[in-house]
């Protein structure tokens, strides 16, 4: 069944989520204020491996670069327009929206929660790929194994930011059956090319979200999303 996949990954992200209340409800503030640290500094690494992963190649025995134009005209480009869209606003205005619906105004931390987890479950390719597969082969595999690994990433976020964090469930239902369902005319644009490059720069934008964890908001992650857009189009132009 198409969607299934989908489908999965909200119920791996709602488990996680329920499983962090039960968890984080135990612990005392400290802990939890040194478990957003320790889950800022995984999802840093996480971004910086990804970022490496596609930036670095080994030719004729030595380390090489590439892919630095995509990215500064990537992250430029996407930058603009997401100012432009103001995307960061409205994401928030959804979680206020979310925040007043589910009686959580005294939840300081909630709309912050989903933003924030929201952007690390909803960026990368396995989330596009899997979908694809989903929607034209109905293979949920990609989509399972990312249930799996959401399920701990929301497990750790909400134990240490609260419970909008497993509200990242609603943009994951809407991006990923969107693309299920636009399967077959999203795959000839979603080339090898294309994936290593929404990958390459997906992954810029998980270290930003690494980043704000660590450090307190530094970065507007939401409006750089149309980078990803940008970079995967950016295979079908002459310079790449």
């Amino acid at each position: 069944m198409a969607g299934l996949g989908t489908l999965i990954n909200v119920a791996g992200i709602l488990a996680g989520g329920f499983l962090g209340l039960m968890f984080g409800k135990r612990m005392e503030k400290r802990y939890q204020d040194s478990l957003m640290m320790a889950n800022g500094i995984c999802v840093l690494f996480l971004g910086i491996a990804g970022t490496m992963e596609k930036m670095l190649a080994v030719k004729d025995g030595v380390l090489k670069s590439g892919g630095t134009m995509m990215m500064i005209g990537s992250l430029a480009v996407g930058a603009l327009i997401g100012e432009w869209l103001n995307i960061e606003k409205h994401m928030e205005e959804f979680g206020v929206w979310l925040k007043i619906r589910t009686k959580s105004e005294k939840d300081t931390g909630f709309v912050d929660g989903f933003v924030t987890a929201s952007l690390t479950v909803c960026i990368g390719a396995m989330a596009v790929v899997g979908s694809i597969q989903d929607g034209i082969y109905g293979d949920y595999s990609v989509l399972t194994a990312k249930a799996v690994l959401d399920l701990i990433i929301i497990l750790v976020m909400t134990a240490s930011m609260g419970k909008g964090c497993m509200f990242s469930a609603i943009p994951v239902a809407v991006f990923q059956g969107s693309i299920t369902l636009l399967a077959r005319l999203v795959e000839p644009f979603m080339t090898e090319l294309a994936l290593n490059n929404l990958s390459f720069v997906g992954s810029i934008l998980i270290f930003c979200v690494g980043l704000n964890l660590v450090w307190g908001k530094k970065v507007r992650v939401a409006n750089l999303l149309p980078a990803i857009v940008i970079a995967a189009a950016w295979a079908f132009l002459p310079v790449s």
